[in-house]
């Protein structure tokens, strides 16, 4: 079983820089597809960004393109999304996730319990 855990969640005020990290264990990392998602109050879980098990497909939804940056390292298990220039509207709970056989963010198959992450003054 794939364990899946996100951390690196906290207050930042606008225009400040936040890095999550994902962890994942219990299966070779380099099978998996890893996906940043965000829920934020009141609205549906959308889709950030995107990076396939190789590293070479990398998609970001348009609300956080130049902005954020997805990365992963094969030796750690962990894939990282840097966050800049953040907004209050970036204000959610960020949930990592995990597939296998696609490139692409859909359809995941195991979610971490989520961080929280708030941006305020």
């Amino acid at each position: 079983q794939l364990q899946v855990v996100e951390s690196g969640g906290g207050l930042v005020k606008p225009g400040g820089s936040l890095t999550l990290s994902c962890v994942v264990s219990g299966r070779p990392f380099d099978w998996y597809t890893i996906g940043w998602f965000r829920q934020a109050p009141g609205k549906e879980r959308e889709g950030v960004s995107c990076i396939s098990s190789s590293g070479e497909h990398i998609t970001y939804t348009d609300a956080v393109k130049d902005r954020f940056t997805i990365s992963r390292d094969s030796a750690k298990n962990v894939v990282y999304l840097q966050m800049t220039s953040l907004k209050p509207e970036d204000t959610a709970v960020y949930f990592c996730a995990a597939r296998r056989g696609s490139t692409r963010c859909y359809g995941m198959d195991y979610w971490g319990e989520g961080t929280s992450v708030t941006v305020s003054s």
